[in-house]
């Protein structure tokens, strides 16, 4: 007797993780939520690819840059952008690259993975940075640096969802910017989100300029993503300056 009540506790177990992971993997991939998550992901991507700013502050767009398809894969990309930017005062370079993915793949595949699987080493370990932004209010994103050889490498990166306060925008394009400590349970639940990089070059700068100029570069850029994505202009929009 107390050995089948022992099968039958373990088989209630077995059944009980089974579903318990089912049901987590269902919020995380929103197959529970019953919105329309596909159309909603395609259109994010699409504003995406159409409406990211070509300039912005000082700096301006110097050239599209390649992306592994390897790479855009393994992030869930539905769409991206991948452009290195120029500051026309200062000469410094930016590269920005973004991915527009379901919330579980977009919380994937951070640098302090994919870097040291590129033969980095972790230079300086991420923290999170405040970026006070132009305009006013003010971004989360992590910092760290990653060096192989000669070269050393500043990354900032942040997540994008949509902001949903009661001062954003009413077509529900506007994101606000979030560095979560746990990133798969913060972004649980949005439709789509943005994960950005931006890349400065360290070896061609020091520390800190680095730091400065990447800072710089998320002030000016997320509002004019922001103002891009509701400004309701055609995205070619030359006085925009967006596609």
């Amino acid at each position: 007797m107390r050995v089948f009540e022992s099968r039958m506790v373990a088989v209630v177990g077995a059944v009980l993780l089974v579903f318990g992971v089912t049901l987590l993997q269902g919020l995380w991939t929103d197959r529970w939520t019953g919105r329309q998550v596909g159309a909603e992901l395609d259109r994010a991507a699409k504003l995406l690819e159409s409406r990211f700013p070509k300039t912005f502050g000082d700096w301006e767009f110097e050239r599209e840059l390649e992306s592994s398809p390897a790479e855009l894969q393994r992030a869930g990309a539905v769409g991206h952008v991948s452009r290195l930017y120029r500051n026309k005062r200062t000469k410094a370079r930016v590269s920005a690259f973004v991915v527009c993915a379901r919330p579980h793949d977009a919380s994937g595949h951070t640098p302090d993975r994919c870097y040291p699987g590129a033969g980095f080493t972790i230079g300086e370990s991420e923290h999170r940075e405040m970026i006070p932004l132009e305009g006013g209010g003010s971004a989360e994103s992590f910092t760290g640096t990653f060096v192989k050889a000669d070269q050393a490498l500043r990354v900032f990166w942040t997540y994008g969802v949509l902001d949903e306060s009661p001062t954003a925008a009413s077509d529900g394009d506007v994101r606000r910017w979030i560095a979560p400590s746990v990133a798969r349970i913060a972004l649980n639940g949005e439709p789509s989100v943005y994960k950005l990089y931006a890349i400065a070059d360290q070896t061609r700068l020091t520390s800190a300029q680095a730091m400065v100029e990447c800072k710089d570069f998320l002030a000016r850029l997320l509002p004019a993503l922001n103002e891009s994505f509701t400004s309701g202009r055609p995205a070619a929009a030359a006085a925009s300056g967006v596609e």
